[in-house]
Formats: C-alpha cells, structure tokens, sequence
C-alpha cells in the first residue's frame, strides 16, 4: 500500500528551487543577541527536517529554557495555547508541517500571541510545486498527469470553494492540502511574523521568521475568482475595489516584503512580481482583471480617469506632499500613466506624471478628464499599452 504524498516527502534528496523564491532574504547571525539561539539558527543552515529534528533532540537544546519544540500532535488553537503556556522560548520549532494543519489562520494567530516579541519561529512546509516534482519522481508519463489532475482538484481547489470546502475539511481534516509558497509567506505575515530566511531543501519548504508584531485584523482572503481590496480613497477614506484575482491567496499580506527585497520596475509596479500567476498574466494583458471595477465606478467610490487606488503600505512610498495631493480626489479606473507617450520608469516619474494630471484636474476638472480620457485609449489602441 502506498503511502499519503506528505509522508513521500522526505524521499526527495535533491534539492529543489522555486520560482520567485527571495534568496536575498536571508537573515544575518550578528542581529540575534542570544547565544544559543545564534548557535542553533547557524547549525541549521542547509539541514533536512530528520537532521533538525536529531539537534533539537539533543539534551543540550531540549532543556534549554530559550529553546522550545512544538511535537507534531500540535495542530489546534487550543493544544498551541497548552504548550506555550510552560514557557517564554526565543526560539521555537513547529514540527508539524504547515499543509497538514486545518485551523492554519487561528494556529498562527494563537502562536503569535503567545510569543515575546523578537521570538524567532521555525515552519516547515510542502509546497505546490515541491508536490508537483514528487508526483513526476514517483509516477511514470501518463499516469503524472491524471494523478496530479486530482490532487489538484481535491487538495487545492476543493478547500478554496465554499460548495466543498466543509466537506473537504471533513474528510481530510485538513491533511496533506496543497498550498504554494506565496500563500504560505502571507499566511505567515498576515499572522504577525517576519519570515528572515526562506529555502527550498531536500523535498521541503524551510522558513525562518520571527514575531515582529500583531496579527492583522480582517477578514481571511478566500479564493473566490474576484477579489475584494481595501485601498485608500479621496479624504483618506478607505474603500474597497474589486478585482478579478490575478495573484494567489494572500499575496496582498506579502507587498512589503517583495518591495524589500525586489523593490519597483519599470511604471512603478513591483519587479518580477512572482505573487502573480500564470492566469493573472494574461488578464493583465487582455485588461480583464479590472472589469469588476466597474462596480466601483457605478458606486462612486472611484471615476472614469484618475490616479490608480492604492494600499497604504505602497501609498506610503510616496511624498507626503504627493499623498496629501492625492486624497484631494476620487482614484480613477483608466491611470495617468497610460496617458504619457514615454512610460514612467521610476516611482518620481510616477508621482511626477500624477502630478501633472492632479494639478491639471483641480484647475480644470471636465476638459482634464476629457482630454487625458482620449489621450489613454489612444495609446492603448494605438501604441498597445498594456498593464503587467
């Protein structure tokens, strides 16, 4: 009898590298104070899972009050709230890999508020793609295809529909689910923690983060085809647009930390953008993903041409001078930036180019509007401006 795909995981000695995946964001010794904990965090580097699990079985690390391990039989809330409870770790080793835990959200939140702040926390994971690589490893052509079909369908499309979420829950209790990296590093972020250190090793998915505050309150993302996003309005005022979904679950959690570590391309967006994928490309392309937008425009919260809606954390990458110009106005569906012959390429061009149209709108608001209006679908017609 074979046995669950999670268990296969550990049979993959090579390791495997992900798309996107940040080698950049590596943390350094010299920032952790503790000994201990520095001594440990550097023996790490490049182990299995098996090899971590040997070193923290060592006497020397398992009664050593900075150091906690949580057992695989930790998967609730409750039992995460029991075993903190016995002590203030600085760092702590989850031994139960994060696709196996059904209350994922509320056992990360738990885990969060139970820590110090600056407590470093070590996750282990299967990701998509490293799923992916061991059904191929493991089953001949033909035969891949049709199994990861249905692991797909089963492990990661049925747990996002509210149709067959409960009952996947259900009967799986919420084993073996099929989560890409993207969702995890949001998952993380979203609960309150700083992922330092990501690798891809020997079949598994190894993060390292560490508490950096608390967890965001709002409500869990789902993976409903069209997304809801809070950006900011004119006053300052929050709204919320809606969009198709051209990134994966919990991709918004993750803006700061692609902009740390790839920052800003070409018109502004985030270079290399690996949070969107192979669909969301192409809507892009096609102007698609923007169509429920047009829900907003119907509303008022936005008009026709205008500055593009932004989140806080990418509206705080601009000017305070620009910000406040900004909020003087409603954002706008069709942007300034595709009224420009030459593209801005820097985020002052950007601003630069906003500014122009702001400056223009306050002073004159209906020939502004009507010429920029023009000017953007020429271009887009024309010239063949696309969005990435």
């Amino acid at each position: 009898m074979k046995r669950p795909l999670f268990r296969l995981q550990y049979e993959l000695e090579r390791p495997y590298t992900e798309e996107g995946s940040d080698e950049s964001a590596k943390w350094r010794a010299s920032d952790v104070e503790n000994d201990v904990v520095r001594s440990l965090l550097v023996q790490m580097e490049g182990m299995s899972y098996k090899e971590i699990t040997r070193l923290f079985d060592e006497p020397s690390v398992s009664k050593n009050p900075y150091v906690m391990v949580i057992p695989v039989s930790t998967r609730t809330p409750e039992a995460m709230t029991y075993r903190l409870q016995q002590g203030s770790p600085m760092l702590v080793f989850w031994m139960r890999p994060l696709h196996t835990v059904e209350k994922l959200d509320e056992v990360l939140y738990t885990l969060n508020c139970c820590l110090n702040e600056g407590t470093y926390v070590c996750f282990h994971s299967m990701t998509a793609v490293l799923r992916r690589q061991l059904i191929e490893k493991r089953y001949p052509w033909g035969v891949r295809h049709v199994v990861m079909a249905g692991v797909y369908l089963w492990h990661r499309v049925c747990p996002k529909l509210r149709l067959t979420r409960r009952l996947y829950f259900d009967i799986t209790h919420g084993n073996n689910r099929s989560m890409n990296r993207v969702e995890l590093l949001g998952r993380l972020h979203r609960a309150g923690f700083e992922v330092v250190d990501e690798q891809f090793r020997q079949g598994e998915f190894f993060v390292i983060s560490k508490k950096k505050g608390e967890p965001v309150d709002d409500t869990p993302p789902t993976g409903s085809p069209i997304i809801h996003l809070h950006r900011i309005g004119k006053g300052g005022k929050d709204i919320v647009v809606h969009k198709f979904r051209t990134m994966y679950t919990y991709s918004e959690y993750l803006q700061p930390y692609v902009y740390q570590y790839r920052h800003l391309d070409k018109g502004g967006k985030f270079k290399d953008d690996y949070r969107v994928n192979s669909w969301g490309r192409l809507l892009r392309r096609l102007w698609l993903d923007e169509l429920p937008m047009l829900w907003n425009l119907v509303r008022g919260d936005i008009k026709l041409v205008g500055v593009r809606p932004l989140s806080r954390h990418y509206f705080g990458l601009y000017t305070p001078e620009m910000q406040a110009l900004r909020i003087r106005t409603k954002p706008g569906l069709l942007p300034p930036f595709y009224y420009e012959q030459h593209s801005p390429e820097t985020i002052e061009e950007v601003q630069a180019s906003e500014r122009r149209y702001l400056e223009a709108y306050l002073e004159r608001p209906m020939a502004t509007d009507w010429k920029y209006f023009w000017g953007i679908l020429g271009n887009i017609v024309f010239r063949r401006k696309r969005s990435k």
